[in-house]
């Protein structure tokens, strides 16, 4: 580790790839928002084709299920978050509570673990009524579960997690929901924490923010064997330098590393992983660095679902190669035998210590 520059040059990361949806939905109740119209002039500013629909109700595409996959896919909805959306549900092992800004991700992973959580196609929506939302979270503070119960994480404080259902950075250049909650959180005066991963890398807008240290950006990353099953996605090597980049900008930031898989050579390429997120890191000095390790798993429903998305795909997910678990809900789900789970934690463990010694280790999952 080498101590920041004194006066170093800008290094900010070069204008990312931004996802352009082919159809952009607006229905009449997101339009009684100011944010609502806010995301429909943006889309319309970036020369995207807009809709404005007679009614609330979104029609799901038609055709054959990679047809409507696909449509789906490329369609942006802007639209009001259900009451449901206003009531926050605990999401451990990683924070407090969920609460969503949008439903839905540009990205074509393989693994997608929302292909067991989302029902009909993905298109992606954004929510309108976002004063409503972030005005919403106060009632939760200090009751959750997580951090806020937690000797090692209390520091955090009551943390809200904003990318379980979607990716709020891919969409962030459409929506501008991000910038506003990060500005929230950096305006609240309360011990709390907005927390959200990502796979892409355009953090360009987010450099500038007055975020007070409030909210940690996690970069969902892989080893490179992993790469082929993360489509639409921008490159590690990109989001490693977004990470340093926010990382310089005072941020907390974290690794997501996920979903591990033990691929042929799987050691090195982890190792390798590691070696570059260190180097990501060297400008910034004491580094404020989370790890979170999540193995590979799916359910009977959402290896349908990716199968029938990604048909021929070679993502291994045979049961007969893996351990049989029950979730907290009592559904099947199927993980990495246990024998493997115990290598590779304590591997993982070995290597972070090595690598990115400054780093806390959050969970093993």
């Amino acid at each position: 580790m080498i101590d920041a520059l004194e006066n170093p040059p800008d290094v900010r990361p070069r204008p990312a790839r931004l996802w352009r949806p082919r159809r952009v939905l607006v229905t009449p109740a997101a339009l009684m928002h100011a944010h609502g119209r806010a995301m429909a002039e943006r889309a319309e500013a970036e020369g995207l084709p807009v809709e404005y629909l007679a009614s609330n109700r979104l029609s799901a595409p038609k055709g054959d299920p990679r047809r409507a996959y696909a449509e789906a896919k490329a369609t942006l909805a802007i639209v009001v978050a259900p009451p449901s959306k206003l009531k926050l549900q605990p999401i451990p092992p990683s924070a407090d509570w969920r609460f969503d800004l949008a439903e839905g991700c540009p990205a074509h992973c393989q693994y997608c673990y929302l292909a067991g959580s989302l029902s009909g196609p993905p298109v992606t929506r954004a929510y309108a009524n976002l004063d409503a939302i972030l005005g919403n979270l106060g009632d939760y503070v200090g009751r959750g579960g997580v951090t806020s119960a937690s000797v090692e994480r209390a520091a955090e404080g009551t943390t809200f997690e904003a990318s379980c259902y979607t990716d709020p950075l891919g969409i962030e250049h459409l929506t501008g929901s991000l910038s506003a909650a990060i500005q929230h959180f950096g305006a609240w005066d309360a011990a709390v924490q907005l927390r959200f991963t990502t796979k892409f890398a355009a953090v360009r807008p987010l450099l500038d923010l007055p975020h007070r240290g409030r909210t940690r950006i996690r970069f969902s990353v892989n080893a490179a064997p992993a790469a082929r099953y993360e489509g639409g996605t921008a490159p590690l090597a990109e989001r490693l330098s977004a990470m340093g980049a926010v990382a310089e900008a005072g941020y907390p930031v974290g690794l997501t590393i996920a979903p591990i898989l033990p691929a042929e050579g799987w050691r090195a390429a982890y190792d390798a992983l590691l070696t570059e997120a260190a180097d990501a890191l060297a400008r910034v000095r004491a580094p404020d660095l989370t790890v979170e390790l999540i193995t590979h798993r799916f359910t009977p429903g959402s290896k349908e679902v990716l199968e029938g998305w990604y048909p021929g795909s070679d993502l291994p997910m045979r049961e007969d190669e893996r351990s049989r678990k029950f979730t907290k809900f009592g559904s099947v789900k199927y993980v990495l035998p246990a024998e493997i789970m115990r290598e590779m934690r304590q591997y993982f463990y070995e290597r972070i210590g090595v690598r990115l010694p400054f780093a806390r280790i959050l969970y093993w999952t």
